[in-house]
């Protein structure tokens, strides 16, 4: 296999990505790339559909459990952790195979990100003072004066993106929407043979009953005393994003007495298929994907044949 390709295996969540990909990685010819928010946090691993340590060892995960929850992990910091492994499978002459569906992540990969500085806690820190003094409305209005397409962009309730727009702004004199239009953008495909494959369920009622199941699935498998083990650490909250991943906010307010159970396992339903749809539209308008529709119970070893022809074809 040409040492200069990178696959891309996308698609919503439960669609089956995880399945497809650890009998491609069977073939001998690719490496795993996680390409997953949540997955890159230690004991984030039931809610998150983290695979398990068996899956594990048939076909390893990179770019799983490499930060602690209290720590920030953003798309920067993916795409400069992704390079590197691009770099290291390269060089043992197989296939990075980028699965998973933050689709973000995989934007950020593709075309890169403008050449920004790098956060100045000072200046953080003066726009968390506004935030808690006025509420985070008001920095969004503020945004709105210096930076309108921004503002427009970012949801007053984003206070890590908003609070990010504003202090570029304050740190450099210069809007965010202008950095990103200013600077050049490093694009993944004048560099590699990017292949990008997206596995696409028709029908959307299957794939919400796959949501279901697999929410019963995780209950099963202890998601309760993950969550609980997390809030016990004492240094975790609910403002971080580890903690903003579907489902483990909604079960801290469970645990919390904040939601009653059936209220926390609607809530979880709800947010995991807006996900799914999410998802769905981010994939109807990507460009140069190739689309592996299934249907009812998939025919993996059918379905790995059609992606390894797909990912290996010049």
């Amino acid at each position: 296999m040409a040492t200069d390709r990178v696959g891309f295996l996308m698609g919503p969540t439960a669609s089956g990505k995880t399945a497809l990909a650890i009998e491609l990685y069977k073939t001998g010819g690719f490496d795993i790339i996680s390409v997953d928010s949540a997955m890159v946090y230690r004991g984030l691993d039931i809610g998150s559909a983290k695979p398990s340590a068996e899956e594990l060892a048939q076909a390893p995960h990179r770019l799983i459990d490499i930060r602690d929850p209290a720590d920030a992990y953003n798309a920067v910091d993916f795409r400069n952790d992704a390079l590197r492994e691009i770099e290291r499978s390269h060089a043992r002459n197989r296939t990075p195979l980028f699965v998973g569906g933050t689709m973000l992540y995989y934007k950020v990969l593709l075309e890169g990100v403008a050449n920004m500085p790098s956060a100045d806690p000072a200046v953080r820190s003066a726009v968390e003072a506004i935030a808690e003094d006025r509420g985070w409305q008001a920095v969004h209005e503020l945004l709105a004066q210096v930076d309108p397409t921004a503002a427009e962009r970012i949801h007053p309730n984003h206070s890590q993106r908003l609070s990010r727009a504003y202090e570029v702004f304050l740190q450099t004199g210069k809007p965010l929407t202008q950095w990103h239009t200013e600077q050049k953008k490093d694009d993944l495909r004048e560099r590699y043979n990017v292949r990008q494959m997206a596995v696409m369920p028709a029908d959307r009622k299957i794939l919400h009953r796959r949501i279901e199941l697999r929410f019963a699935q995780m209950m099963e498998l202890g998601f309760e005393t993950e969550v609980t083990a997390l809030m016990n650490r004492g240094d975790l909250h609910l403002d971080l994003p580890s903690m903003r991943s579907v489902g483990y906010r909604q079960m801290w307010l469970y645990l919390a007495g904040e939601l009653s159970f059936d209220a926390m396992r609607e809530q979880v339903l709800a947010a995991t298929r807006q996900l799914a749809k999410r998802q769905f539209t981010w994939l109807r308008g990507w460009e140069d994907v190739f689309h592996l529709n299934v249907s009812g119970t998939p025919d993996w070893d059918s379905l790995n044949n059609v992606a390894l022809r797909y990912y290996q074809q010049d």
